[in-house]
């Protein structure tokens, strides 16, 4: 298969709310039951008080016990290696130099939390490496005997396009063959869903379609999720899901958590993207869109849809199914929409109230046109890149 100018998702792995695996990812979704069960712990103390249960999307446990002592650690190692095993099986062959790229925010959370309070800053020097943001990275390098460069990228929920485009400018340099990028966060403590509900954006008291209703009337907010979801990318790929064909970030420089209202960095997020990948709005079919169902981002969205899309371009954000999985969520909405091309339709949530026009409902047949997936993350991190169909 020739390549249209872009670099190739070769293969996809991911662990989410909805179990772990590629395929749990995408029955859920294929059911559109939101991955969100009410758990115990997580309601919130808005007034004081902490409520029993509340509507969180957590991974599961499960994962090798040798791949780490944490979730996170396991996550991240069974993702990457079931997306290099899938490229593999789709005619991939690394080159010499594959490089690792991690998208994360907050690493091993849980454990942290137990070494300071449970442990009392006492552990073993081997458990105590385990905390490191370096270890599950150099334990899957030293699995494959990968020796490209590996390191972290950060950038809230844009973390995992900023990722992406980072592994881009890798392959194009010529300082790698290939980039297995991998996107994980696990880091819903109650103490931290507490904060996000306090902040105002975070809704835990109903159902995850009830409440978080991206670009429809009477949405409250998002449903926190956790994930981690890996992608092996290539120039040479022989079977893609998708090719990443161009993108673009740019910082607010506004406000620690809300969006400039003028949306010029937005504007000249999605504008540029479109520029790098040599496409005309009028070319794309599909934003999957950050769409976390907060009032300013979801204008802000629509807004520069409707300046530079067609009529007929569809809007769909998949965090009432998914949840918002913060630093792995624009990683878990890319999956979404490369496993759409392979699969052949796009898994929009169903539509519960007045929407935009745009807006997607349910399972809708997708096209061979091009998907746009944008990412606003918390601090004024804008990001967007454009992925086109495999053939």
């Amino acid at each position: 298969m020739s390549s249209p100018g872009g670099i190739g998702i070769c293969g996809i792995g991911a662990v989410t709310g909805y179990g772990w695996g590629r395929e749990a990812l995408w029955e859920g979704l294929r059911t559109t039951k939101p991955a969100a069960v009410l758990t115990r712990g997580f309601g919130g103390d808005v007034d004081g008080d902490v409520p029993d249960a509340g509507w969180v999307a957590r991974v599961p446990d499960g994962g090798a016990e040798a791949d780490g002592r944490g979730r996170f650690a396991r996550a991240m190692r069974s993702a990457a290696r079931e997306a290099i095993d899938d490229a593999h099986r789709r005619g991939w062959r690394e080159g010499r130099r594959v490089g690792l790229l991690h998208a994360v925010v907050l690493g091993e959370v849980e454990l942290w939390r137990d070494f300071y309070l449970a442990e009392h800053g006492d552990l073993r020097p081997r458990d105590y490496l385990a905390l490191m943001p370096s270890t599950p990275m150099s334990t899957l390098m030293q699995e494959y005997g990968f020796h490209g460069p590996a390191m972290n990228v950060s950038a809230m929920c844009a973390s995992g396009n900023a990722g992406l485009l980072t592994a881009k400018l890798w392959l194009e340099a010529g300082i790698v063959d290939d980039v297995v990028l991998v996107a994980t966060d696990l880091s819903l403590t109650p103490e931290n869903v507490r904060h996000f509900v306090r902040l105002g954006v975070t809704v835990v008291d109903t159902d995850p379609l009830d409440g978080c209703r991206p670009f429809q009337e009477g949405s409250r907010g998002f449903v926190m999720g956790e994930a981690s979801v890996a992608f092996v990318l290539s120039g040479r790929a022989r079977e893609p899901y998708s090719w990443l064909l161009g993108g673009a970030m740019s910082h607010d420089a506004f406000h620690a958590t809300s969006i400039d209202p003028e949306l010029h960095q937005v504007r000249r997020s999605f504008a540029e993207a479109l520029s790098d990948a040599d496409v005309p709005g009028t070319a794309v079919g599909y934003l999957n869109a950050h769409g976390p169902g907060t009032r300013q981002c979801d204008l802000a969205e629509a807004t520069i849809a409707d300046e530079l899309f067609a009529d007929d371009a569809g809007l769909y954000s998949v965090k009432p199914l998914v949840g918002h999985c913060q630093g792995a969520a624009a990683a878990v909405e890319v999956a979404v929409a490369a496993l759409g091309y392979d699969r052949g339709h796009v898994p929009a949530p169903p539509r519960v109230a007045p929407a935009h026009p745009r807006l997607l409902h349910g399972t809708v047949p997708v096209n061979d046109r091009l998907t746009v997936k944008s990412s606003l993350g918390m601090g004024g991190h804008n990001s967007v890149i454009v992925l086109a169909p495999p053939a």
